[in-house]
């Protein structure tokens, strides 16, 4: 009887447990399903009868891409361009490939979105999407973005993007966050000058020093660190022996960073210079006490994660206006062919065509035979000319503007020559001076072996 009893307890307790492994498994495995069937339920996309087929492509298209199969919707969405050219949502499918890849992110993603956006407002210049195409263009080399103390190439792209599109679109709604996204893109290249800057002031190249912190002062208002910029530059210039021109640069330190640590030297530095101590308005002591409380309020964790990341740290930029002065363009937007890039030195010269009227041989005012003179006197008159046109090919290949100051130049070297040989020769030569200073160039001199006798021994 307790074999029987315990054969039966063994039995229902491996029925138990075989049951709640059963349980077990089920809610283990059960909202994956659950979650696979509403995934596939998603992915069906409603199909009415009566929808085209660009738009049933268009919309099964940003289905995949809102469910992060970003290549089969890409693919979906070419497949709709190709077949269907003059489709009503051919703007909207050029569009949501750029977003796909903006969306994917990456370095490989953001460079492609940026290639997308720029052929979106190629070839859509008045859409209503073209703004925000514009402003990703700037937010893709935004994101992209590295540290003040690394390549900053894309931060300069950054800039030059978001400059384009705050001067194409100033009353878009998207304005407001383009010019804070262009403060945080200037903080993070005058922290890169700025470095650059200090480095060259502990090096003792004050020069060097000076050219960036200028740069620094000029392009960049709004860095947080403009009262160092400024103090930095006060002292390069006193250490150049030019310290009247440091003069302006502390007064402006203690005018508009009035909480800046340095204020107190850049006060004495001005009584020591004999300059008036300027006093801080109540507007920009307000301001510089509101970023001061902005920046305590941080707490350590959060500047130990900033530190740590990869991406720049742009809490400290400052608020105020914003610049859009297309100054020099860099080595980068040069590259890329900005609109504000200057001429390069190695530019292609294009030759305009003359006339035959304006071509001269450059002797203009040399006197020329009469018609009298005939026989072998002209004939050696002009077989001269015919040398000395050989001889200085150059002189032929006179443009029009120089036609009239060649002659004159000539002239006076021939003066300036014939007066020299009149010294020299002394009344014996008189009579060479003398044609000399008639006009007839020095090349047509007899030049023989004994010409030195000639000089002294007259014939």
């Amino acid at each position: 009887m307790k074999k029987l009893s315990k054969r039966i307890f063994n039995t229902e307790w491996k029925r138990l447990a075989w049951f709640l492994s059963v349980v077990m498994l089920g809610g283990a495995f059960l909202p994956g399903c659950l979650f696979h069937r509403k995934r596939h339920k998603d992915l069906a996309a409603a199909v009415n009868p009566g929808d085209q087929p660009d738009k049933i492509l268009y919309e099964k298209a940003t289905n995949e891409i809102t469910h992060g199969r970003f290549d089969v919707g890409r693919l979906t969405l070419q497949t709709m361009i190709n077949t269907y050219p003059d489709s009503e949502y051919l703007a909207k499918a050029k569009l949501a490939i750029a977003d796909s890849y903006y969306d994917q992110g990456g370095v490989s993603g953001l460079t492609q979105s940026e290639a997308e956006y720029k052929d979106f407002i190629t070839f859509f210049p008045t859409a209503s999407e073209a703004p925000m195409a514009q402003y990703r263009v700037g937010m893709a080399h935004f994101r992209m973005m590295a540290k003040a103390d690394r390549d900053q190439s894309e931060a300069h792209l950054a800039e030059a993007e978001l400059k384009e599109f705050l001067l194409k679109y100033p009353e878009d709604p998207l304005t407001i966050r383009a010019k804070a996204r262009l403060r945080e893109t200037q903080e993070v290249l005058a922290e890169g000058e700025f470095e650059t800057a200090n480095f060259y002031q502990m090096r003792g190249a004050y020069r060097a020093a000076r050219g960036r912190y200028r740069e620094i002062i000029e392009k960049y208002p709004n860095f947080s660190g403009g009262d160092q910029a400024l103090f930095g530059m006060g002292q390069t210039l006193e250490h150049l022996k030019i310290p009247k021109e440091a003069a302006p640069y502390y007064a402006s330190l203690v005018r508009d960073f009035p909480l800046s640590p340095h204020v107190d030297e850049a006060k004495a530095r001005l009584v020591a210079l004999g300059q008036p101590v300027p006093k801080p308005t109540k507007a920009t002591l307000a301001r510089a006490q509101a970023d001061a409380t902005r920046l305590r309020s941080k707490s350590m964790l959060e500047k130990l994660s900033m530190a740590m990341a990869g991406t720049p740290d742009t809490s400290a930029t400052l608020r105020g206006p914003v610049g859009l002065h297309r100054g020099q363009a860099s080595g980068v937007e040069l590259a890329k062919g900005a609109p504000n890039a200057p001429s390069s030195p190695n530019a292609s010269i294009i030759a305009q065509p003359v006339g035959d009227s304006s071509l001269g041989s450059g002797k203009a005012d040399e006197p020329k035979p009469e018609n009298s003179n005939q026989g072998a006197g002209a004939g050696a008159s002009n077989t001269t000319s015919a040398k000395e046109s050989a001889a200085k090919p150059e002189e032929n290949k006179v443009t029009p503007s120089t036609n009239q100051a060649a002659p004159q130049a000539q002239e006076n070297k021939t003066n300036s020559s014939a007066n020299q040989t009149s010294a020299k020769a002394g009344e014996g030569d008189s009579k060479s001076a003398a044609q000399d200073q008639s006009g007839t160039p020095a090349s047509t001199k007899k030049k023989g072996k004994f010409h030195i006798f000639k000089k002294i021994i007259p014939f």
